[in-house]
């Protein structure tokens, strides 16, 4: 059997990210018929039907899933192996990805006390909702502070905080008066999603729209896409849907017209510090015991504040 080249699983991963040809097409910024045949190539090589394809839709076989994820794995580490290379060239240096309000306040401390040990000079990489995976598994980032929860596959990750989740409604809801609120109580309330990244899979949705803590649930209405924690709140204040946010974002982004109030059963947010598996690199593992170590002295410090230790 013929292995399928790396030009071959992007042509796929485009077709089974999409599921529709024309779109697919576009996104790779070829015509359509060249794209079906090259599919139709692959199916002859593996000797297996990737798709179910149909006037209406199209749709992934068992098959296909299983080369979605692994093609996804194998394209990250060429595009890793390229830039760790071009990298060698140039002066040193410890990327650390994270998404804005991410890191739960610490990453600063983390970086100065990082910056003691004389090792390559960190720097941030400021990626959107789910980027700091994609950017660890593709060599953008060495390491990374984000929130759970995430796909951890090929990764090492370390707990450095949590905090209480809260939900965050407009003043004018008719619940805004309330001190306290339980799921029950606003589960037919539509709420936003971030702009598909490849992030929201089953647990992401879960835990975003309050339902991991409540399983059998129905599921949430979606609410109106967005990218950012500043367009989340522009779109809770004017009605449009609640959101599940970290207790500290209140303090962090205060919005007027937008209230906070604590939830009962909403499981908790917690910040972690993640790396590749195979990572050898002294630079890393520095970066993570002062991760570790702020995140510890933070802990000791709040003295029983809303960020706690974990075990």
């Amino acid at each position: 059997m013929d292995e399928l080249e790396t030009r071959e699983l992007r042509y796929f991963v485009a077709v089974a990210e999409e599921l529709n040809f024309s779109r697919a097409a576009r996104r790779l910024n070829m015509a359509q018929p060249p794209l079906s045949k090259a599919i139709r190539g692959i199916e002859g090589k593996l000797g297996v039907a990737l798709l179910h394809r149909n006037t209406r839709k199209v749709e992934l076989t068992d098959a296909g899933a299983v080369l979605l994820a692994e093609s996804r794995k194998a394209l990250d580490a060429v595009a890793a192996a390229t830039r760790k290379t071009l990298r060698a060239k140039e002066k040193p240096e410890l990327i650390v990805g994270m998404k804005p309000d991410g890191d739960g306040g610490l990453l600063h401390k983390i970086i100065a006390e990082y910056a003691a040990e004389r090792l390559p000079p960190a720097r941030v990489r400021i990626g959107g909702v789910g980027d700091e995976v994609a950017m660890l598994r593709d060599g953008r980032a060495d390491v990374a502070v984000l929130r759970e929860p995430f796909d951890s596959a090929g990764l090492d990750w370390e707990p450095l905080a949590s905090e209480p989740r809260m939900v965050a409604l407009a003043a004018s809801h008719p619940l805004a008066h309330r001190r306290r609120l339980r799921l029950a109580d606003v589960r037919a309330e539509p709420v936003p999603r971030w702009r598909d990244n490849g992030c929201a899979n089953a647990d992401v949705i879960a835990y975003w729209t309050g339902r991991d803590s409540a399983p059998g649930t129905p599921p949430a209405s979606p609410g109106p896409e967005v990218d950012g924690i500043d367009q989340l709140l522009e779109v809770i204040r004017f009605g449009q849907g609640i959101a599940f946010l970290p207790a500290s974002i209140e303090h962090r982004h205060p919005r007027c017209g937008v209230v906070y109030r604590p939830m009962t059963g909403l499981s908790s947010s917690r910040v972690v510090v993640a790396w590749q598996q195979q990572s050898r690199s002294p630079a890393v593992a520095a970066f993570v015991r002062a991760a570790v170590d702020v995140a510890a002295n933070e802990i000791a410090e709040s003295d029983g504040a809303a960020v706690t230790a974990l075990a």
